[in-house]
């Protein structure tokens, strides 16, 4: 039976546009974690291209079977022997619009499981700070969860943060971990990124995994760095700071359960009808 212990690991990059270098610093970080005693290494979102713009953005996506990051960090697990997350890459479609799309590889390096962010991060900061991923990105329609071998994952992607109901069903679907790779703005993330992100944790009674950039990228825009590892009771283990790197923390899988048999909140829904108004 496999150990309810483990030690996971979230990298925190100041990503360019450059793909090939971008590739090289997670690959070292990856390596530098699983040297710490990891056995799952989790990247943040965009952690090979933070391009700006959408004929860039578009220009620099790969097809899925032939994508330049994904075939390296199949490598990079099997060379490593450890399951690896690949924060998010840029995947180009049919349609002509990109996924923003999320690979689990297992130890041999081949692909456990995918997800495409399906929330789009649509947005008007103010100060002349706007977003429209809607316009570049076509949104995924399926929750998805993949077994580990010490519980069960369930996958989102950065603005995905801001709708609890879909953490809800991932717990309620039988997830231990939620990860929640990001490039989240210097803006909302000082207002919003921890309390959200141990709000998730409380919640669903899972642990959090959030690895992030950080720093200024193309396009001037700015991220909020802080990758966090967090408790089933909301308990921060790790926090990354601003700086690129590394944090790790020592996950103990029992921690689920009894967070959970003191606030079962995930098996108390009870049935109310809609809003009225009177």
């Amino acid at each position: 039976m496999p150990s309810p212990l483990f030690k996971a690991a979230c990298l925190q990059v100041n990503a360019s546009n450059d793909m090939a270098a971008n590739i090289a610093t997670a690959s070292d970080l990856t390596r530098r974690a699983v040297e710490q005693g990891a056995a799952f290494v989790l990247m943040p979102e965009n952690v090979v291209m933070m391009e700006w713009g959408r004929a860039n953005i578009t220009a620099k996506a790969m097809p899925a079977e032939k994508h330049t990051a994904l075939a390296a960090f199949s490598a990079l697990a099997k060379d490593l022997g450890t399951w690896l997350h690949c924060g998010s890459l840029a995947v180009i479609l049919p349609s002509g619009k990109v996924a923003n799309r999320t690979y689990i590889l297992n130890p041999d390096g081949a692909v456990a499981a995918s997800y495409d962010k399906i929330h789009m991060f649509d947005v008007d900061l103010g100060n002349g700070e706007r977003y429209m991923e809607s316009a570049t990105f076509e949104a995924g329609d399926a929750a998805v969860t993949v077994d580990l071998p010490w519980g069960r994952l369930g996958l989102t992607i950065c603005y995905d943060l801001r709708f609890p109901h879909l953490y809800r069903h991932l717990g309620q679907a039988g997830a231990d971990f939620l990860t929640i790779p990001a490039a989240f703005t210097k803006v909302t993330g000082e207002a919003h990124w921890h309390v959200l992100l141990r709000a998730r944790a409380i919640e669903t009674g899972c642990f959090v995994f959030a690895p992030a950039q950080t720093g200024t990228h193309p396009g001037d825009r700015k991220t909020f760095g802080h990758a966090l590892i967090i408790n089933p009771w909301g308990e921060i283990l790790a926090d990354a700071g601003t700086e690129p790197g590394i944090i790790v923390a020592d996950i103990d899988v029992s921690e689920v359960s009894r967070a959970r048999a003191k606030i079962p909140a995930l098996t108390l829904d009870t049935p109310f009808s809609p809003v009225s108004r009177v």
